[in-house]
């Protein structure tokens, strides 16, 4: 399964907190925003990407992930299905531990390449979202 527990876990808690938002903008309405801001309350270093490199909850924008100066953890992709492999791929190119598809952005041919080349990856959940399911679940034990 593309999202398992133990793999959300693994990128929210380990792998971590620099995290380039793919289709992030300065767009309050749109849930890129919302949820870049969940992140950073939850302690990450959010970097807006996007074509247009805007400034967004403080953090400098960039044009593409190639185009970060410095490493990224984790690729959060807020953009549609159709392109979202080709951000997979950029990811991988960058040396990035995880790709998290959001909701409604599912590729099974980029969740197949980006596993292949030893990132973590899930597809179709949000981080806003699994944030506080982990934060409820009752640790295992031994």
């Amino acid at each position: 399964m593309h999202s398992e527990t133990a793999t959300v876990r693994k990128i929210l808690e380990d792998l971590g907190d620099t995290w380039a938002i793919v289709g992030l903008s300065s767009n309050e309405r749109r849930a890129a925003y919302g949820v870049a801001d969940v992140l950073r309350r939850y302690g990450k270093r959010i970097v807006p990407v996007h074509p247009k490199a805007e400034t967004v909850h403080g953090e400098q924008g960039y044009p593409s992930l190639a185009a970060v100066p410095f490493d990224v953890d984790v690729v959060d992709v807020f953009v549609n299905s159709e392109l979202a492999g080709a951000v997979a791929d950029e990811a991988v190119a960058k040396g990035a531990k995880a790709v998290w598809f959001q909701l409604g952005v599912t590729d099974e041919a980029a969740y197949e390449r980006t596993r292949a080349a030893g990132l973590e990856m899930v597809m179709n959940r949000c981080p806003a979202i699994e944030i506080p399911r982990l934060a409820t679940e009752v640790p295992r034990l031994g």
